[in-house]
Formats: structure tokens, sequence, C-alpha cells
């Protein structure tokens, strides 16, 4: 379980803002929007991907102490294509996805179809 930035106390993953001091924990009100906050004194610019390539457009950059959009320039990106390596692993069904979902269709409706016989 993560921890309050400003009590250090235990809350849900999914909690949008603190339940014992109120510190918004999520951007925006929306449970899948993070929000990154500075340690101490530093600013989060100093160590995000997007402020060493010169790609970020937030407002308060450099001096950045909440962001949604911060990411580590020490982790490695995730790209689309690894995230979908699932479908790598199956070729034969890469590119059929709408057949599938229209074949299991039809058999849901033929097995609706013969129970609604008896």
């Amino acid at each position: 379980m993560p921890t309050c930035p400003r009590c250090h106390q235990a809350v849900e993953s999914q909690a949008i803002a603190c339940p014992y001091c109120r510190t918004a924990l999520k951007a925006h009100g929306h449970p899948g929007i993070p929000l990154y906050r500075a340690e101490g004194t530093a600013y989060l610019c100093e160590t995000c991907t997007y402020h060493e390539d010169n790609t970020c457009n937030f407002p308060q950059r450099p001096y950045a102490k909440e962001c949604t959009l911060y990411h580590d320039h020490l982790q490695p990106i995730v790209t689309v294509s690894q995230r979908s390596q699932k479908w790598q692993r199956l070729p034969a069904l890469r590119g059929n996805e709408g057949w599938l979902i229209l074949a299991g269709l039809l058999v849901v409706s033929l097995l609706i179809a013969l129970s609604n016989q008896s």
C-alpha cells in the first residue's frame, strides 16, 4: 500500500485524496491520473526524462514540485509495441481479432438460442 506524502499514513492505491489529511493523491480527481511530487526542496524536473530531452511543455517547468507528466530518467520508457507483446506470442491471432470476436458472438448466440428451445 502506498503512503501519503504529507502525513505518511497508508492509503489505498486508487484513493483520490488522503482520508487523513485530504492531500490530493491523484490529478484532477481521477483515479487513473497519478500525481507525482518532489521530495524536500528538490524539483521534479531535475530527474525528469522530458526535461532532459526538452519535450516538456509543463507551465511550471523547470521548477515543478508536482506534475502529472513526470517520468524518472533512470527508468526505461515502455513503448506501445512492448505493451502489445502478447499478440507477438500468438502470430496467427494478430490482425484477426475482429473475426475472433464475431465468432465468439456467434457461439454465444447459438447457445442462447438452443437454451430457449427447451
